[in-house]
């Protein structure tokens, strides 16, 4: 079964928005990427999925490294823009420039990096493996930072969204909660957790 772009239940899912920079063969580019993943903390290793022909993915593939910046909630008009405009036919960091975003040069990378987002972080190709319509590219990290102002951007059911926090049970439900999960113990209390 597929589950294609824009059918309603492939919208359900909450994802940021990393900001993917590249350098190689279409000069320097950023596009929008919505499956943005982190999958390892030692190393730390990212993962981003595109489409097979994107000049990103040429880029990467030629230069083996890449930037990831998360897109932070005041950033909505660059999202729009790296991910609505194809670098094979448009400039777009110098169109973004033009509208006042800010890039700087990575410090372990020959990558473009994005100014103000919630989390950079430069990335080494690590491996690449396909998936059906998308290519995974999986970065290790040689470097990162992340802005502690900033909140990252969310992207659900074709909207941006801004997180907002859910306050916690009060203590009583976490101690009812508790005491009926060690009822449903299965091993005993000497057991570490994992």
């Amino acid at each position: 079964m597929d589950l294609p772009w824009g059918d309603p239940r492939s919208n359900k899912f909450a994802t940021s928005i990393g900001l993917i920079t590249s350098n190689g063969p279409h000069g320097h580019n950023i596009m929008a990427c919505e499956w943005t993943h982190h999958l390892s903390y030692r190393p730390g290793l990212l993962a981003v999925s595109l489409g097979p022909t994107k000049t990103t993915v040429e880029n990467i593939r030629m230069s083996k490294e890449f930037g990831i910046s998360l897109c932070a909630s005041d950033q909505t008009i660059l999202a729009s823009v790296a991910g609505g405009y194809s670098g094979r036919h448009y400039d777009k960091i110098n169109a973004l420039k033009e509208l006042g975003f800010q890039f700087y040069h990575g410090d372990s990378i020959e990558v473009l990096m994005v100014r103000g987002a919630s989390l950079s972080a430069e990335c080494k190709l690590f491996k690449e493996v396909t998936f059906g319509d998308h290519v995974m590219l999986i970065g290790e990290v040689s470097d990162a930072i992340h802005n502690s102002e900033k909140e990252s951007l969310i992207y659900n059911n074709g909207k941006y969204w801004s997180l907002q926090s859910i306050e916690k049970s009060n203590q009583e439900t976490r101690q009812s909660i508790k005491d009926i999960l060690e009822k449903h113990r299965k091993t005993p209390n000497n057991i570490d957790e994992i």
